[in-house]
């Protein structure tokens, strides 16, 4: 006799559709409602399940993935593992060039997922030999029957939340949605989203967050690539030091910009106050919106969807980390919290 069990047949399956959670305690000063888009709920802990899967289904549909191939991809962690993750399920050899400036965290699960990985310096140009955009190309070109991912400039990175991140999100606030609010760094999450959305109602406000020390938020009002603006900052997976054609800057009404402090202070006090494990960027674009809220962008009648890109377990040994945090400086803003002492029973 046959039983029907009730079982996904694999972690592919629960992609997407990541629930729309009402801000209570962080919001309860801001006029407007808030609610966060939590990407964390992916089986792979972010939004980058949703481009790792839509790229590579694309991929085999179009015969150019098929048995023993090899992915290759440029990371600062997230798209990695969710590649790492696919690759195990449907078969493929997975190689990712990450940058330094990720977290430990990320890399030890990278490896733990079976990739190879190359950590290139984060601190150099684009085009210089050893940065991950020229390793990622370089080891496509030397590895037989590969493919390079490529997200900062592949569009079906910004097609993947057009069809599933945006219609979620509409559906989620049935069409009362008033702003979007979310960080960009390949551009993909912010594009897609926002693109469907403005078909649906144009007078939606969609804002980028920037980092400082990256290009993104002076080329969108000047659509000049200063390399002045370039240097080092914490945040992993916001901003840049190139343009993403990915980005469809179009779409996109206005970019603030935060700082590593405050959006590594604004993800422990997500955690503190909401109970969500929120990483990095999760900080930065929560700290968009209280500078937004200084600058009279919302009323009470404002519906606002922030996106919350992953899950802060990938930050262990950084934002979650007091003496990271520490040896930031951080702890040294004014009102910040100080570190947690921990008790040892003897």
């Amino acid at each position: 006799m046959e039983h029907k069990i009730n079982a996904y047949n694999n972690l592919l399956e629960l992609v997407g559709n990541t629930p729309l959670i009402k801000l209570n305690k962080i919001a309860a000063n801001l006029e407007g409602n808030f609610y966060a888009k939590v990407e964390g709920f992916n089986p792979g802990h972010s939004s980058k399940d949703r481009i790792a899967l839509y790229i590579i289904e694309e991929a085999e549909k179009r015969g150019i993935l098929g048995k023993g191939s090899t992915i290759i991809e440029t990371t600062s962690g997230n798209t990695g593992f969710s590649i790492a993750m696919i690759s195990i399920i449907k078969g493929y050899e997975c190689i990712l060039a990450v940058s330094s400036k990720s977290s430990k965290d990320k890399i030890d699960m990278l490896r733990s997922m079976g990739a190879k990985v190359y950590v290139c310096p984060a601190h150099v140009s684009a085009d210089d030999p050893r940065s991950y955009y020229e390793v990622a190309k370089r080891l496509h070109e030397e590895t037989e029957g590969s493919i390079y991912i490529n997200q900062y400039f592949n569009e079906l990175n910004a097609e993947a939340h057009y069809k599933s991140t945006g219609p979620e999100i509409w559906n989620q606030t049935n069409g009362h949605i008033t702003h979007l609010v979310a960080c960009s760094g390949t551009g993909g999450t912010i594009s897609g989203t926002a693109k469907y959305l403005k078909e649906q109602n144009p007078n939606i406000r969609v804002i980028g967050v920037d980092a400082y020390g990256s290009v993104l938020k002076k080329y969108h009002e000047t659509g000049e690539l200063d390399t002045k603006e370039i240097y080092p900052y914490r945040i992993e997976g916001l901003g840049k030091n190139l343009i993403p054609t990915a980005t469809n800057f179009r779409v996109i009404d206005e970019f603030i910009k935060v700082t590593d402090e405050e959006s590594a202070h604004t993800a422990r006090e997500i955690s503190r106050t909401e109970g969500l494990f929120v990483g990095y960027t999760s900080g930065a674009v929560m700290q968009a919106v209280r500078q937004l809220e200084e600058m009279g962008e919302f009323n009470k009648n404002s519906n606002v969807v922030v996106i919350f890109p992953d899950h802060g377990s990938r930050y262990m040994s950084k934002i979650y980390s007091d003496q990271w945090m520490a040896d930031q400086g951080f702890f040294d803003i004014k009102n910040a919290e100080e570190p947690q002492k921990i008790e040892f029973v003897k």
